[in-house]
């Protein structure tokens, strides 16, 4: 089932919040655990209404403010100082929160005019995809022809799905009764989709603001009347300016009367009206002007015991019939009616059962890289690990350093000379008491390590005096307090080679139990998407065996980072198109790794375009549950690894985190001698999780 559920009216007034009650109902009863969030709510100091209304029905085991990331002004805010990552970071954090402590999280998109125009477009999916959340478009059916609204719909559904938005379902909410079959018989005819289509008609009491609302809006006093007929709707407004007689006559039932204060005349016709069984009973009153009603036609409505409301504002009665027609309906939390009447329209027009299926089996597979990388860290904080860091004089490993100990990411200790690291750290003004700092020359551990990778090493040939001449180096030295279990894992490399970071792991570290070879994966961080990519860093040309193990072990590390593992085995051939040497590697490779994890997805050999271009894996390899789909590419050899991850880092402006290494005992990873300080907290998170897991398999194997 999904962890999450992403509602979108397509325009104001869709009334999503009808939609949204109804998928809470429906899934309160199939979820213990049930989350609602927004994005982004209004500023002020009201409360959100339909945070409200959720929270009045549906038990939340959190705060009001858990419910929301932001307020519209610090969007503005954000929007205007171009920082479009910090806000969807900040949206993603507070939703993840929530995550935490519910099963499932229904999600309400925004209101059209909580931010600005030039970013509303494509906000709701932005953050649908984010947050890995499938998508259930809301479109208003109000004042629009069935062919107007077909056509509405399906282009915004074509929208949604370009912007790689997955779909479980659409509502068209608010369509006219009259033109209710129409709607449903042009659908009949266009919508081809697996993704089902229901059509709410309006009604009256849903689109229609009640007598409390529009006295919150234009500021009013109750100075008569029952407060429980402040729940009642207000069918149409009309303001009094002309004579009794007439204004008598264009009277309607469910009239909110807006007059001022001193129109006597209108007050007794309006009584009259409603005490008359032959005329419209009016929902209430609205006086203007700030005038006092007068004490005997007060005496005279209280004998007649007229219970309608009448309220009473400053403004006049054009500025008050202006705000008046601008208040939008909505459902409240005290409104018991209208509660009712929003469940029973949902269930009585969608096929819940249909939904509910929907849901079950629906779900979106992207993990962008805002949410990747978010993970990273919180995965990593969740049980703490200790990380050696061998560059300790390095100024981005000491700037990473900082910000991992101030987030409580990992504990982390340094290697080099304490006291020109001390005296680096204060020149950067940085803070670092947490940070443990370990010298290999003077280490009371020098002994010993150079004695244990004597006794590992010495059937190589290699003498004591050079096993403890190598335990100065700070690789070998970083990598031994991981052998030992000082620390539970190692990353270097911003100012090494490769070749000195992962020579030690290789030597004594070694492989885990059933992997015949190291490698290692990149994830690579498109705009919409995380794949991954392996090897491309350490294996010149392995052979079927090895690369069965490369593909099992990068599924598995994919698998470990939240990417679903769908492993495409890359050729320059798809299928049976192609022969040679390097074909019939990939396709016996291919066999193993199916051979030794039939449960894992692998196709083989199969071009890239024919595994990442849906289109293209239709002609090429049709039916293939990975082509067109994949989400991690093994490559053939590391001359087309190697070469291929730079082109797409640099083509299409990729984030490349690793190389990652997978398959040793313990975690040990490299960084490139470019890195950055982003990429360096990246890393260590990434090496911190791989000691959970490696750890929880020892502690319960």
């Amino acid at each position: 089932m999904l962890k999450n559920l992403y509602i979108v009216g397509l325009e104001p007034g869709s009334g999503k919040a009808l939609v949204a009650l109804g998928i809470m109902e429906l899934l309160s009863k199939r979820v213990h655990h049930l989350g609602f969030f927004r994005p982004v709510i209004h500023s002020g100091t009201e409360r959100d209404n339909d945070i409200e209304l959720v929270r009045s029905r549906y038990p939340q085991n959190c705060s009001y403010e858990a419910h929301y990331a932001l307020m519209d002004e610090e969007v503005r805010q954000l929007i205007a100082a171009g920082q479009y990552g910090q806000l969807l970071q900040q949206i993603i954090s507070a939703y993840k929160h929530l995550e935490q402590q519910c099963d499932f999280v229904v999600c309400e998109g925004i209101d059209s005019s909580y931010i600005d125009s030039a970013f509303v477009d494509n906000f709701d999916s932005r953050v649908a995809n984010h947050l890995a959340a499938p998508i259930l478009l809301v479109a208003n059916g109000a004042n629009k022809t069935p062919t107007q609204v077909v056509n509405t719909v399906l282009t915004e559904r074509e929208a949604f799905l370009q912007e790689g938005c997955a779909m479980v379902a659409t509502i068209i909410n608010r369509v006219a009764p009259d033109q209710l079959e129409q709607v449903k018989a042009a659908l009949q005819v266009n919508w081809t989709f697996a993704d089902p289509i229901f059509v709410l008609p309006d009604d009256a009491m849903l689109s229609k603001p009640t007598i409390a609302e529009i006295a919150k809006a234009i500021d009013a006093k109750l100075i008569h009347g029952d407060a429980e007929r402040l729940n009642h709707e207000v069918m149409t407004v009309k303001a009094a300016a002309m004579q009794l007689p007439n204004f008598l006559g264009r009277l309607q039932e469910g009239s909110l009367v807006i007059t001022p204060g001193d129109r006597s005349d209108v007050i007794l016709g309006c009584l009259a009206s409603t005490l008359s069984s032959q005329s419209p009973n009016v929902a209430g009153m609205v006086l203007t002007g700030g005038l006092d009603l007068d004490p005997r036609i007060q005496q005279l409505i209280q004998g007649a015991r007229w219970t309608a409301p009448i309220l009473s504002v400053t403004s006049d009665t054009y500025q008050t019939a202006t705000q008046i027609n601008e208040v939008r309906a909505e459902i409240t939390p005290h409104n018991a009616r209208k509660i009712a009447s929003a469940l029973g329209l949902f269930e009585a027009h969608v096929d819940t059962a249909k939904l509910a299926e929907r849901i079950a089996v629906s779900r979106s597979t992207r993990m962008t890289p805002i949410m990747f990388e978010y993970e990273l860290v919180e995965r990593a904080k969740a049980s703490r690990q200790h990380i050696v860091l061998p560059e300790g004089n390095e100024e981005r490993i000491l700037r990473a350093s900082e910000i991992l100990l101030r987030r409580g990411v990992v504990d982390i200790t340094l290697l080099g000379d304490e006291q020109e690291i001390r005296t680096r750290i204060d020149a950067l003004g940085l803070k670092l008491e947490q940070a443990n700092i370990i010298n290999p020359l003077t280490s009371e551990w020098q002994e010993e390590y150079g004695n244990t990778y004597y006794e590992l090493r010495k059937h190589k040939g290699i003498t004591e005096d050079y096993a403890h001449d190598m335990m100065k180096d700070v690789s070998y030295f970083g990598t031994m307090m991981v052998y030992k279990g000082i620390a539970d894992g190692m990353v270097s490399g911003s100012v090494h080679t490769t070749a000195h970071t992962i020579r030690p792991a290789l030597e004594f570290i070694r492989t885990q139990p059933g992997v015949s070879i190291v490698s290692s994966v990149f994830f690579m961080c498109l705009e919409d998407r995380v794949l991954v990519y392996g090897d491309c860093a350490v294996n010149p040309d392995p052979n079927p065996q090895q690369l069965a193990d490369i593909a099992i072990s990068s599924a598995m590390t994919a698998q470990q980072f939240g990417v679903e593992p769908l492993v495409a085995m890359l050729s320059y051939s798809t299928g049976t198109s192609g022969q040679g040497a390097e074909v019939e590697k990939v396709k016996e490779a291919t066999r193993i790794a199916r051979q030794q994890r039939p449960d894992l997805k692998i196709e083989g050999p199969i071009q890239y375009d024919a595994a990442i271009d849906e289109s293209v894996a239709k002609t090429k390899l049709p039916g293939s549950e990975v082509a067109g789909h994949a989400t991690v590419f093994i490559f053939p050899d590391l001359n087309t690894g190697n070469n291929t991850y730079k082109a797409v880092q640099r083509s299409a402006n990729a984030v490349a985190i690793g190389p990652v290494l997978q398959g040793l005992k313990k975690p040990v990873n490299d960084l490139s001698r470019g890195c950055t300080i982003p990429d360096i907290v990246n890393t260590v998170a990434i090496t911190a999780i791989q000691a959970q897991s490696i750890n929880h398999a020892i502690t319960d194997p």
